[in-house]
């Protein structure tokens, strides 16, 4: 059993800033790209960026310049951070990481729980 738990949401301002983690645990036997999405009401769940484990990475346009996608591979800890935030940011993040179990051949991806970030204007 493996599992993804993501902290850090919450409501700011537009221009301020937030930190997303979030941390994989249980039975890993090894973790390959890991990521955040975000949904917002009524749309479709969208990448948001994407780390390699040799810490490539890649970014939606609509946030280059303002958000860092970074990892702690010791901690198999994934983190989002965010500045210059814009209303449109607004949405459920989860966090999102191909992971392969001790108990099992394969890589498989698996998704956390999501947690809330609020831009008012």
């Amino acid at each position: 059993q493996v599992q993804l738990v993501e902290s850090g949401g919450g409501l700011v301002q537009a221009g301020g800033s937030l930190r997303l983690s979030c941390a994989a645990s249980g039975s890993i036997f090894s973790i390959n790209r890991m990521g955040w999405y975000r949904q917002a009401p009524g749309k479709q769940r969208d990448m948001v960026a994407h780390i390699a484990r040799d810490g490539n990475t890649e970014y939606v346009d609509s946030v280059k310049g303002r958000f860092t996608i970074s990892r702690d591979n010791a901690k198999n800890t994934v983190y989002l951070q965010m500045n210059s935030l814009k209303p449109e940011d607004t949405a459920v993040y989860y966090c999102n990481a191909v992971m392969r179990s001790v108990w099992l051949p394969s890589e498989y991806e698996y998704w956390g729980q999501g947690t809330q970030v609020t831009v008012s204007s």
